[in-house]
């Protein structure tokens, strides 16, 4: 009973140390992002810069930290997205032109997707379930392609097809709850910025500064759904799918 005891006490002080640790790496995002946001809008180009890379392995220390072992598939495909996006928040700083634009939007398109992935299991509590409400994200996407179309050029595959993906991601995103929900759609309005300006469609004042809010707004919500659905699922592996037959059976019993 003691050995009991003791393992007990050592893992609340385990969860207890990891709790400190992701809120500390949650105020440390929160003030790095207040700084990078206010460096945009004054134009601080180096600040922003250095403040950005920060960003994204804040945000997975964060959860990584939120999560105890053997962590979930989905938060384990969440740090992985993280890292792709980590990717696209960097290669820009240092490849110009074309090839920088395309390197970031190849890495945020593997982030897209991994996400996607991570949220599949969770499809049966999206808005898949009613095709109508998939319908504004699918006239969303398609008007993206068509604004973009005239200025996107020979990139317009390229571009059709991330847009394909985050529209796939956000819809997704609506079974993690309300903050996955909001987190897709406010990724979407992040990226279809980004779009609009880089095909010459849309300049918005301090536009830089309205992407990158809405973009780690996005990444944020994103994260807090996985770490609250990663604690509330089953576990992997125990034949359970979280609403189908095993926990009707439950319910019945």
């Amino acid at each position: 009973m003691r050995r009991s005891i003791d393992r007990a006490g050592g893992d609340r002080s385990v969860r207890a140390a990891a709790a400190s640790a992701s809120a500390l790496c949650g105020a440390l995002l929160c003030g790095i992002a207040l700084v990078h946001l206010a460096a945009q809008l004054l134009g601080n180009v180096p600040l922003a810069g250095l403040t950005q890379v920060l960003l994204m392995p804040l945000l997975a220390a964060a959860l990584w930290a939120g999560t105890t072992a053997p962590r979930p598939l989905m938060v384990r495909l969440a740090l992985v997205a993280l890292g792709f996006s980590w990717l696209g928040d960097v290669i820009p700083r240092f490849v110009g032109g074309e090839p920088g634009f395309l390197g970031m939007l190849g890495s945020f398109l593997v982030a897209q997707l991994v996400f996607a992935l991570a949220f599949w299991p969770r499809r049966g509590r999206s808005v898949l379930r009613s095709p109508l409400k998939v319908l504004p994200y699918l006239a969303v996407a398609v008007s993206i392609i068509v604004l973009c179309a005239p200025g996107a050029g020979s990139l317009l595959p390229t571009v059709t097809v991330y847009a394909a993906a985050i529209g796939a991601m956000a819809v997704l995103a609506t079974g993690m709850g309300r903050r996955g929900g909001l987190g897709g759609a406010l990724f979407v309005l992040s990226d279809a910025l980004i779009a609009l300006r880089a095909f010459g469609v849309l300049t918005l004042p301090a536009h830089e500064t309205w992407v990158m809010a809405t973009y780690i707004t996005a990444q944020v919500l994103l994260i807090l759904a996985v770490r609250s659905v990663s604690r509330t699922d089953p576990p992997e592996g125990d034949g359970t799918v979280p609403g189908g037959r095993s926990a009707e059976r439950r319910r019945r019993g």
